[in-house]
């Protein structure tokens, strides 16, 4: 029997110590492991830094360890213990892990203006670009501009250069200061072009972009999405077409339709067209051009439904972009269009997720008749059980309480038939938080009472733990208190766990 952090007494009155002693008596390391990555943060959402810290240390996987170990670290940055941080960061065996932990240190005491600390941490490191790189951000933050126009000048790494502006310019830009933004974005673009990879630099050029572009600035952001085209061009391989595509939807963003369809022409994979296409019809729908938006999306759908079996690269990026679709069509007020094409996609998962979503969105268009066609259209009851509750959450933001408590009921009546345990604890969670929201406080602590009783029949002891621990995260968001019943649950559960 392993040594408990916590005592039999505490776990029988309480779900996460509870979860806590019968995960430390899990045999299999790689259960242990994933039962503690669980339960470790519930610790640290509560500063309880010194059960996070010897929970972590039991864990026999050095990886999952270090981590655990990492976060207790960065908690106790948080909190200002620092000396406890450091001693935990030493117990980090992975150098990585360790360097990586420090800068996260660094990071949190820049984070609460204490600079002095955090440039001393980030001197340490043996790689201190980054760290030095948000430390220039915070100091913008604290208006201590010529300091961290001095930090910037220390960055040896590019990237990091460049994600230090991203982050000052993001911050003048919430700040109404377009023009030090704008500033900011034009050093980034200078620095950007000394990344090594292209595939890097290409994709760090789309996101100053697009940041010219939130600025007003669309003739810097077609500027800066011509040069990242003519890297992209030039690169072979799977990430050329993705990242055509994605300066091609940049391009029309920015206002020009014929630079966007010049680029969308260099791409061969038809997923990658087809996805481009669907942002086209989002834009074109944004603007109002309903007609072109539509004629869009169904240009999009027949290239990806023209896909032969030889062309396609990625399965599941296709059958996603499918449902992606189906769902769009139904944004763009065609339900049955959507439902037609979502029913046509063979990838099971994918299907049912989009009549869900379909469903989801005909409710807050308020019609009901095509919202329930799309349910019923789904095959699986676990399935059809989330589409429902998806309904309900629906009709709550439209503030017709009565129909939303209709389909949540209706829904909950499907739980019985989900046959994983695990998967049906989830389902009573997300059930006892909305009739708990709804006012139906009887029915949330009735479906409480019946997951715990549900987790109790669950064999395998990483997951009992885990869904246990989920459990008592939500008894502490809706402040229930365990009866003498549930408390019982939980003796047995311990006696078990013994034999």
């Amino acid at each position: 029997m392993a040594e408990h952090q916590i005592a039999i007494e505490q776990a029988q009155e309480n779900l996460l110590s509870c979860a806590t002693f019968l995960a430390e008596d899990i045999k299999s390391s790689e259960g242990h492991a994933t039962a503690m990555k669980e339960i470790v943060p519930y610790y640290l959402e509560k500063n309880d830094v010194d059960i996070a810290a010897a929970l972590a240390d039991t864990v026999d996987d050095p990886f999952v360890r270090d981590r655990l170990l990492s976060k207790v670290a960065d908690k106790c940055a948080a909190i200002n213990d620092d000396e406890y941080a450091f001693q935990l960061v030493e117990a980090i065996e992975d150098r990585g892990l360790q360097a990586e932990a420090k800068e996260n240190i660094a990071l949190r005491k820049a984070a609460i203006g204490e600079f002095d600390k955090a440039f001393e941490i980030a001197s340490a490191l043996d790689h201190p670009s980054h760290a030095l790189g948000v430390i220039a951000y915070y100091l913008i933050v604290n208006n201590r501009e010529k300091e961290a126009r001095q930090t910037l000048s220390r960055i040896e790494y590019p990237a990091a250069k460049v994600n230090a502006l991203q982050l000052i310019a993001e911050y003048y830009e919430k700040n109404n200061q377009s023009e030090k933004a704008n500033s900011a974005l034009d050093e980034a673009v200078i620095a950007a072009e000394e990344t090594d990879f292209p595939e890097e630099r290409v994709r760090i050029l789309q996101y100053i972009a697009e940041h010219y572009r939130s600025n007003g600035r669309n003739d810097k952001a077609i500027e800066t999405f011509d040069k990242a085209k003519t890297i992209a061009e030039r690169i072979d391989g799977v990430h050329r077409d993705n990242l055509l595509a994605g300066i091609a939807l940049g391009f029309l963003r920015a206002g020009s339709i014929d630079l966007a369809d010049r680029t969308l022409d260099l791409v061969a994979d038809k997923t990658q067209i087809s996805s481009c296409l669907v942002g086209f019809s989002q834009e074109f729908w944004d603007k109002g051009e309903r007609e072109d938006a539509l004629e869009t999306l169904e240009e999009a759908y027949a290239i990806l439904k023209s896909q032969k079996d030889a062309e396609i690269r990625d399965s599941r990026a296709r059958f996603n972009l499918w449902s992606v679709i189906a769902v769009q069509f139904a944004k763009f007020q065609k339900a049955e269009r959507a439902i037609e094409i979502a029913q046509g996609n063979i990838e099971e998962t994918e299907q049912m997720s989009a009549l869900a979503q379909i469903a989801q969105v005909c409710t807050l268009q308020g019609n009901d008749e095509l919202a329930r066609q799309a349910i019923n259209a789904i095959v699986e009851d676990s399935n059809r059980m989330f589409a429902l509750i998806g309904a309900s959450d629906a009709k709550n933001r439209l503030g017709e309480r009565e129909k939303a408590i209709k389909f949540l009921n209706e829904a909950a009546t499907l739980c019985e038939t989900v046959p994983q345990l695990a998967s049906r604890s989830a389902a009573y969670n997300e059930f006892t938080k909305r009739f708990e929201e709804y006012g139906e406080n009887a029915k949330a602590r009735e479906l409480s009472h019946e997951n715990l009783e549900t987790i109790a029949q669950i064999r395998d002891g990483s997951t009992r733990a885990v869904t246990l621990s989920r459990l008592a995260e939500v008894y502490a968001q809706e402040n229930f208190s365990l009866t003498d019943g549930e408390k019982e649950i939980l003796q047995t559960m311990i006696r078990k766990a013994e034999w």
